[in-house]
């Protein structure tokens, strides 16, 4: 694609690598690129800097109708709502609206194993970059990961496996080009993001992005263990490759404990993958991803021997049941990714008991009552964080019969681990696994991570 000398209007810079990526890009490929934001100047320092030296034009704290129109190309941030009415204008207007991923998917040369899902697409994503590493150490894994796809393809020829982590956001780019990978992967389908979609059908058909408009020759990974994830097969154009804890299925299985697969065909004897305890990462929803990514990375091309010298050198994604320290018996885990309460219950089952619980924050419009429950089970204390879902939380878990493990309400993440600190005893886990979004004391959930790191390395 030539942008040298097109205007390109980027919609929405991000705090942490949302429009980075793709203003250098246009930028160093000749276009005039308009970056606008609905952040002030201050907010953004760090992802200005980032750019800095470039000729771009930055318009911030607020989009204009005027940018839109002077644009012949406008390139929206995931964090923009694809209902935006200036994005409607564009349309109207017959301005393309394109997105990062889109861009990359229309000039990718090699075939792109694309993953998505409510839980659990980050450790998938990097695990299966890891287990085709092994295969040939020049793949290349960016996407949802705060890594720009675009300013990857410079290192990417026709033979290159490229692996992306894609959000539901993103896979609506792939839409108006009718784009699905090659191979695709859904980890899980919970509620979230119902503050941005209509319902839970809207939000599976985003999800669906990745895979309806992919070829007979093609493939698409999906959890033969959950209703909602087995509801897709019947849209799927291409072979279907299940992956399950539970059953034998045409994919990848527990037999005991042992993964297997039965890629070769259903009827074909299971071939040895891996032991369960090659598996270094906690808790059974780990092992869905394990057996998700050995599912992806066969199907790839990589070897089951590969596979397993993967599994045996992978310890988990930076803030997802990260073990930031261990402190006079105590142990210390951010889950700050964990922004729905399917993700915090997963997180509360994995450690088990004995757990100081950190949680609390924004509203994405989602039911609470099941976590409530869960916490009043597995939590001896509870601390909730300031936040548009607090008080929804609260009430379930007073509802779920946990009242009495109410701390308090925190302003302030530091303040939260040092009670925590207070009431935590050798053997338990304090662990930071919100259940919400982070949006009003942080950035992102990035931010919120990086607090709670900061402030646990400093407990003496």
């Amino acid at each position: 694609m030539d942008f040298r000398n097109k205007r390109v209007l980027v919609m929405g810079l991000g705090v942490h690598g949302g429009g980075i990526g793709v203003a250098r890009y246009l930028a160093k490929h000749g276009a005039h690129v308009t970056v606008t934001d609905l952040k002030p100047a201050e907010q953004l320092r760090d992802s200005i800097t980032q750019l800095e030296g470039l000729p771009i034009d930055y318009v911030l704290g607020e989009h204009r109708e005027a940018d839109v129109l002077q644009s012949d190309i406008v390139v929206r941030n995931p964090g923009v709502p694809r209902e935006h009415p200036l994005l409607q204008l564009a349309r109207a207007h017959d301005i393309p609206v394109e997105m990062e991923v889109s861009l990359f998917f229309l000039q990718c040369p090699a075939p792109i194993v694309g993953i998505t899902g409510t839980k659990g697409k980050t450790t998938t994503t990097l695990l299966t970059g890891a287990m085709l590493k092994e295969k040939d150490p020049r793949s290349v894994v960016a996407g949802n990961l705060r890594v720009s796809a675009l300013e990857m393809l410079p290192q990417i020829d026709a033979t290159t496996p490229v692996v992306l982590e894609l959000s539901s956001w993103q896979c609506e780019g792939l839409e108006p080009h009718r784009l699905s990978p090659h191979i695709a992967g859904i980890t899980n389908l919970y509620p979230d993001h119902l503050n941005r979609y209509q319902d839970m059908a809207d939000y599976a058909a985003a999800k669906a992005l990745i895979f309806v408009n992919q070829k007979a020759d093609d493939c698409v990974v999906l959890n033969a263990d959950q209703n909602e994830s087995r509801a897709f097969a019947s849209q799927a154009r291409s072979r279907v490759i299940w992956f399950s804890r539970t059953r034998r299925v045409d994919g990848v299985f527990l037999s005991g404990d042992e993964i297997v697969h039965t890629l070769d065909g259903s009827d074909a004897a299971p071939q040895r993958v891996a032991a369960r305890s090659d598996i270094q990462l906690p808790g059974e929803h780990n092992v869905e991803n394990v057996l998700a990514a050995s599912a992806l990375a066969l199907a790839a091309g990589a070897k089951p021997e590969q596979v397993r010298s993967a599994l045996r050198r992978f310890h988990g994604a930076p803030h997802r049941l990260e073990l930031v320290r261990e402190l006079d018996g105590v142990a210390y885990v951010n889950d700050t990714t964990a922004t729905a309460p399917a993700a915090a219950m997963a997180a509360l089952k994995a450690i088990g008991q004995n757990i100081v619980w950190i949680a609390g924050g924004a509203d994405k419009s989602l039911d609470f009552e099941a976590l409530g429950r869960s916490a009043s089970l597995r939590a001896k204390a509870i601390l909730l964080l300031d936040g548009t879902a607090t008080d929804k939380l609260d009430a379930m878990i007073r509802y779920g019969g946990g009242g009495r493990k109410l701390v308090g309400r925190f302003d302030s993440l530091r303040a939260a681990v040092a009670e925590a600190r207070r009431l935590a005893q050798p053997g338990d886990t304090v662990l930071l696994s919100p259940g919400c979004a982070s949006f009003g004391m942080f950035d992102n959930e990035f931010e919120r991570g990086d607090q709670f790191r900061a402030a646990v390395e400093q407990l003496a």
